[in-house]
């Protein structure tokens, strides 16, 4: 019987993505997750790690690390905002109106570039509750993901919005 080709599906986030090991559990990134949610015969990847920024994380080398796997029918799946934001950090800083929206687009177009399919995440929500009620901790961050991904027609899962959405739901004290 020939053997099946996997597909994949690369992961390039921050610590909400990265996957953690049972020392730090129960703490866990959605990317940990993501691989009993996809039918047989698609494979996570995930390149995500803790601190990164769409700009560090491109500094630093990780996207290479995809750049050298990534091929035509993979999905990258691509999640920053909850280090952009750090203006303390220039390392990590990104203004939500250019340099955010211009760092996404690098991931974009090497998806492009390789024939995979790219596909933007808005930051998951922070648990961050203030007299009962669920605060916006990514201010303009994922708007600027909602609008590039109109921009440029690329597929959104605004996880920003249905996480915040179950949050309220669930309330602080759950």
């Amino acid at each position: 019987t020939p053997a099946v080709a996997q597909q994949r599906v690369f992961l390039a986030g921050d610590s909400t993505v990265a996957e953690y090991g049972p020392d730090r559990d129960p703490q866990a990134g959605w990317g940990q997750a993501l691989q009993a949610y996809l039918k047989d015969g698609w494979e996570v990847r995930n390149h995500a790690i803790g601190g990164r920024s769409s700009r560090s994380f491109i500094e630093q080398g990780r996207l290479d690390g995809i750049a050298a796997e990534l091929a035509a029918g993979d999905v990258l799946l691509i999640q920053f905002g909850h280090n952009d934001a750090k203006v303390e950090d220039p390392s990590r800083y990104s203004d939500p109106e250019a340099a955010y929206p211009q760092w996404l687009s690098r991931y974009l177009a090497l998806a492009r570039e390789r024939g995979a399919t790219p596909v933007l995440v808005t930051p998951v929500a922070r648990r961050s509750f203030e007299d009962g009620r669920l605060l916006d901790t990514h201010g303009p961050y994922p708007q600027a993901v909602r609008a590039l991904a109109r921009r440029e027609g690329v597929a959104l899962v605004d996880l920003n919005a249905l996480s915040m959405d179950w949050l309220r739901q669930a309330g602080d004290a759950a």
